[in-house]
């Protein structure tokens, strides 16, 4: 999986997946998937049905992208 680049980050809906996400922090998918069943995902999560998205302006106010 490649590293998402900065101007990915622009086009990016207003949610994604975690694995979406994990690519933007630089984080595989198997140790994003564990920081999310342990809560410690470092974005606000949200769960629907099975699947995790992530809200994509906490995801950019993480990486400091405005």
């Amino acid at each position: 999986m490649q590293t998402m680049q900065y101007e990915d980050l622009a086009t990016l809906p207003t949610v994604v997946s975690i694995t979406t996400a994990a690519r933007a922090l630089g984080l595989s998918r198997t140790y994003a998937y564990e920081l999310a069943k342990r809560g410690e995902f470092p974005c606000r999560l949200i769960r629907v049905g099975t699947a995790y998205r992530v809200p994509t302006a906490e995801l950019r106010k993480l990486l400091g992208v405005t």
